[in-house]
């Protein structure tokens, strides 16, 4: 005999209600047709009734039908629509329903069921039937089958995403614990947890991002678990590393990144997904201070005022997922890779290669990492130079040139300096338990680097626009393009930092043909 499921109500907008009453509409229509012998019946599941309940409103309704595919029920909803009397009971446009797009089965990216989606009334849609799971001990991927509501909601992830609205009885359904975890914020496993991720390891992650992104709390039983070593080896080994980086992405891009790294840091599972899986032997960095990096990139996004570190710093929505991602490979930064002897292109920092191979990121990020490694003792210097006043920091061509050679290959320079201030702060910071120093002192000398690096007005130097370009200036020396057309561009790009006001090329023409020997430059 089936669970009799704990029930509450939810108010639907009028949108919602529409959209409900279209369906139900179509219920009808295919229970009317006869071919099915027991009744058709919608639930919209998941994450809508759980953000429903939470008051937070989602335009992604997941439907689950009992006894038809989400494909064949779609066909016979457009059918409903085409009809003359159901366009004129909605006052339907063209734009209120949208075309069927099919999600195919997919496995490998733990796609195990096709999945019908179509945008009505600006809701996007998902239509797939009732199932449950049955998974082999040598497989991931389940076996699926047609299942009742109890089935489905019990091979869910979390028992707060094993939640139903009824569409036909108008009554959220909870076969699990979810009404009641609702109400204490908790995130619990609708099975006993070892099975529940042992059927899919990637639901560790999972848990980590509802976790952190609705401020709930893992039950300790739970979260003992996750920290399996049985439970990791099959995170690391048997979950692609796409899924992992799909995952760590949501988290980093949530409204709550730094609690999604407390997380990950607290439940051990560091090694687990920023490493190279593919090299059992790669060595392990030291994590013990990682939480004062991502502490103080919390810090400083949470102080954010116009000038301050932040806002200098993180001028986009994309530059701030880049900087939970600098600060999450932070610790890969004091593990040396051995002194490269071999001919050919030296091998990426380790950090880089937790990107690539950990979390799958995309070569843009990649080469983030690596700028960010490679250019951080340059960063550093100049950061010394501007403390102590030193000459160096207070001639404007230099930095400036700096910050175009930052900036050159992989963009974000400012992102860079970020990552070596967040380097430091693992180090100053461990150290203040046993020193004056403090979080205000050590976030003073690069907000003081950074107004100086304004002060000096070269800030936008990687866009400074030449006053000569390659074409003129090979003309003005009278000479063929060659090797040495770069480095004497720089000079000229020099030359206009050191005079800011200038407008006419000829000084630095000028200085070009001084050092035409020492830049190989043809000719007399």
């Amino acid at each position: 005999m089936a669970t009799q499921p704990a029930t509450t109500t939810i108010e639907l907008s009028p949108k919602e209600s529409q959209l409900k009453n279209l369906l139900l509409d179509a219920t009808k229509f295919i229970n009317e047709s006869g071919s099915f012998q027991e009744p058709v019946v919608l639930r919209w599941a998941g994450g809508w009734v759980r953000d429903k309940l939470l008051g937070v409103e989602s335009h992604d309704i997941d439907t689950a039908i009992n006894v038809m595919t989400g494909e064949a029920f779609a066909l016979k909803l457009c059918e409903l629509c085409e009809q003359a009397d159901t366009v004129d009971k909605y006052g339907m446009a063209k734009s209120d329903v949208g075309n069927i797009h099919k999600i195919a089965r997919n496995p490998e990216k733990s796609k195990h069921l096709e999945t019908t989606t179509i945008k009505l009334f600006g809701y996007d849609v998902d239509f797939v039937n009732l199932r449950k799971e049955t998974y082999s001990e040598d497989s991931r991927n389940p076996q699926m089958e047609f299942g009742t509501a109890e089935e489905d909601a019990l091979r869910r992830d979390a028992t707060v995403n094993a939640l139903f609205y009824n569409l036909n009885t108008g009554e959220v359904e909870d076969f699990t614990t979810g009404l009641v975890d609702m109400k204490s914020r908790l995130i619990r496993t609708p099975l006993e947890p070892f099975q529940t991720f042992m059927d899919d390891p990637l639901r560790v992650l999972r848990l980590v991002r509802f976790a952190s992104r609705l401020e709930f709390t893992i039950d300790s039983a739970v979260e003992e678990v996750m920290s399996d070593r049985r439970v990791l080896d099959a995170l690391r080994l048997k979950i692609s590393r796409e899924r992992v980086g799909v995952e760590v992405e949501k988290m980093l891009k949530g409204n709550h990144p730094r609690k999604s790294l407390e997380y990950i840091d607290n439940l051990g599972l560091y090694h687990t997904i920023f490493t190279d899986p593919s090299k059992p032997d790669i060595p392990v960095p030291d994590i013990s201070n990682w939480k004062l990096a991502y502490e103080c990139l919390d810090s400083l996004r949470r102080s954010k005022t116009p000038g301050s570190i932040y806002d200098v710093l993180v001028r986009s929505d994309e530059a701030a997922y880049y900087a939970w991602i600098l600060a999450a490979v932070v610790p890969w930064d004091n593990v040396k890779a051995p002194p490269h002897t071999k001919k050919g292109k030296a091998p990426p920092p380790f950090g880089t290669l937790a990107a690539q191979e950990g979390i799958k990121s995309p070569g843009k990020l990649r080469d983030l990492v690596t700028a960010a490694n490679n250019n951080r003792a340059e960063i550093m210097s100049f950061v010394t130079a501007v403390l102590n006043k030193q000459p160096s920091a207070m001639e404007r061509d230099k930095l400036g040139m700096a910050i175009r050679h930052w900036e050159s290959k992989n963009g974000h320079w400012r992102l860079q300096v970020l990552y070596a201030l967040l380097v430091e702060a693992m180090v100053v910071l461990a150290a203040a338990s046993t020193t004056p120093t403090s979080n205000d002192e050590f976030l003073k000398k690069w907000q003081q680097f950074l107004d100086h690096l304004q002060d000096l007005d070269v800030m936008e130097a990687p866009t400074l626009k030449p006053l000569i370009d390659g074409t003129q200036l090979s003309k003005a020396l009278g000479t063929k393009p060659g090797k040495w057309m770069a480095p004497a561009l720089d000079v000229c790009i020099a030359w206009q930092l050191r005079h800011p006001e200038a407008t006419d090329p000829a000084g630095a023409i000028d200085e070009v043909k001084i050092r035409r020997v020492e830049l190989g430059i043809p000719g007399n």
